[in-house]
């Protein structure tokens, strides 16, 4: 294009070029809002039929006929009245007019036959659009105003870019993510499955998939002991008061599992650990010599996530948080924070994301706290960022009422933000449970309250971990480590030997003993995503030698075994893809 023009803009005017072409093949259909997003736009409809995929081919030939005829965006002032007048026909416009606030500017934009409720801005003429620069990619329902006691609409999603290229390598993007889709390689790789009829948004983890989460948290479980933390485990129910006294139960309630009756009281599923952890606290006095106490737990909560929300493993109702709270005094908070932080990086780096970047939130209009207790705690904060030499930025008033944080936000291999670790202050619960430690002066004092996740949760970690590295897990993590695969049934016996052998270097091995040719044996580990594949024929048996087949193809014939297993053992102890 000859002009430099802002791809918002140019979305914008490509929702309105869109919601023409689809009252021209539909003119009885009812227009309701059409906004540029990120790296697209879209329109809701009430259409008089359903979509099907070829009619996104027919609204697409309509839209560059539109485009191509170079027709201008002209905005005009009107008048309530006149505004009514003109959208007469079209309720969800007059709904839109009716909100808008006394005083404030009426507009409308017009191109060709179509005009449209609008503040804008737009495009000059719709040859500023690149008619080879667009794509409408789904089709989809949405709520009008996102309430679901309100009509369905169907809603049209379309990506537009300056000109062809662009849009090129945004539809490679869109399908490496398409590939990476945890859902589809939950599927193929056989790691978990959700059943709608047993419960939506629950997760269940097959054995491959369990292998990748015992392979998780027994490094976690590790990692916390060598960095001073103690495992603590607390039920999966407390009884009302526990949410009372925290406060969830005021403003979480419609997040919560209903309350269960039992022995003339009233239980809930937990939706978070807190609350028990404070119940361990409170069962003894403290001194200041015993603080900091650092407790962690892989604590299962419960949550009744909404069932349009619910997404793969990204986005469930029952949940394991590796979660851990912390109690120290307010001199202890700096160090704390820096090791906190300091062991969140480690862990992140530890499973392949060293592309991390903080925010940091700070204290909200409405709050609870001393002004000092915030400043220190938000300084401390900061501090902890800056020593670490990690990039931030700040979100003002973006903290919990309760106390700052810090969240950090990770990016993946295909460049996407993925939000995991949050370190976060807590000055409420302390003071709702009278929580209490003995300082050095003789004096009963409050402790500081730190919340802290390092992966966020297991399932989320999961999804994130598998999008990730595309299903190709690290040998460390891999649910097959090694397959052997004999050629022929005399290699059986030495197989199972081997596959014992291996088995006792601590080794995630499978064994294919299946009448299936070589070719399919080795295509079937590949699609499996193994990393090694163990060839064992005459040769291998007679040398006890193997013929390593690695996961990308490389193969390598006539290893000593003995030095294969110290080659993996390597590999594993360094946490290293191959």
């Amino acid at each position: 294009m000859a002009k430099e023009l802002n791809l918002e803009t140019i979305r914008h005017s490509m929702a309105h070029v869109m919601a023409e072409a689809v009252l021209e093949i539909m003119p009885e259909t009812k227009i309701a809002i059409g906004p540029a997003i990120e790296n697209g736009f879209y329109y809701d409809f009430d259409l008089p039929r359903p979509l099907t995929d070829a009619d996104l081919e027919t609204i697409t030939e309509h839209m560059k006929a539109i485009i191509k005829s170079g027709v201008p965006f002209e905005r005009k002032e009107v008048s309530r009245d006149e505004a009514k007048a003109l959208f007469a026909d079209q309720p969800y416009k007059l709904e839109l007019i009716d909100a808008i606030p006394e005083g404030e500017t009426v507009s409308i934009y017009t191109q060709g036959k179509f005009t449209d409720l609008c503040r804008g801005p737009h495009v000059e003429t719709t040859k500023d659009l690149n008619a080879e620069g667009f794509k409408l990619l789904s089709i989809a329902g949405a709520y009008w105003r996102g309430n679901e006691k309100n009509p369905m609409l169907t809603r049209i999603y379309g990506t537009a870019w300056k000109n062809g290229k662009e849009l090129r390598v945004y539809l490679d993007h869109l399908a490496d993510i398409e590939k990476r889709d945890h859902r589809k390689l939950g599927k193929e790789l056989d790691l978990f499955s959700l059943h709608e009829e047993a419960g939506p948004g629950l997760v269940y983890w097959h054995p491959r998939g369990a292998r990748v989460r015992q392979a998780i948290e027994e490094f976690w479980r590790g990692e916390h002991y060598k960095n001073g933390y103690e495992l603590v485990y607390t039920p999966h129910v407390g009884k009302s008061w526990l949410w009372e006294t925290s406060g969830h139960l005021d403003f979480y309630k419609d997040s919560m599992y209903p309350k269960m009756e039992m022995d003339k009281a009233d239980y809930y599923a937990k939706p978070m650990n807190c609350p028990f952890h404070i119940m361990i606290y409170k069962n003894s006095k403290h001194s200041y010599r015993e603080l900091p106490f650092r407790w962690a737990e892989l604590g299962t909560v419960y949550r009744y996530e909404k069932a349009g929300a619910l997404h793969g493993l990204m986005r469930v109702r029952g949940f394991t948080q590796d979660d851990a709270h912390l109690f120290v005094t307010p001199d202890q908070m700096d160090d704390e924070i820096v090791e906190v932080l300091r062991f969140s990086l480690y862990m992140l780096h530890s499973f392949g994301f060293n592309d991390v970047h903080a925010y940091i939130s700070t204290k909200p209009e409405k709050s609870v706290g001393r002004q000092e207790d915030w400043d220190a705690a938000t300084a401390a904060l900061k501090k902890a960022v800056e020593k670490e030499g990690l990039s931030y930025d700040i979100d003002e008033g973006g903290g919990a009422f309760y106390g700052p944080k810090i969240d950090l936000k990770v990016k993946d291999a295909i460049g996407r933000e993925w939000q995991l670790s949050t370190v976060q202050f807590d000055f409420n619960l302390p003071e709702r449970f009278d929580l209490t430690f003995v300082d050095k002066d003789g004096q009963e004092k409050r402790p500081f309250m730190i919340h802290r996740a390092l992966l966020g949760s297991i399932e989320r970690f999961f999804g994130v971990l598998i999008e990730h590295y595309a299903g190709a897990f690290p040998p460390w993590l891999s649910p097959d480590q090694i397959v052997i695969i004999p050629v022929g049934e005399n290699a059986f016996d030495y197989s199972k030997a081997l596959e014992k052998r291996l088995r006792g270097e601590g080794f995630r091995v499978a064994i294919d003993l299946s009448d299936d040719r070589l070719n399919a044996k080795i295509r079937n580990a590949q699609k499996l995503k193994t990393p090694y594949m163990l060839i064992i024929g005459e040769k291998e048996m007679a040398g006890d030698v193997v013929s390593v087949r690695y996961r990308n193809g490389k193969q390598v014939n006539g290893v000593p075994t003995a030095d294969f297993i110290s080659e993996v053992h390597g590999v594993i102890d360094r946490k290293e893809q191959i």
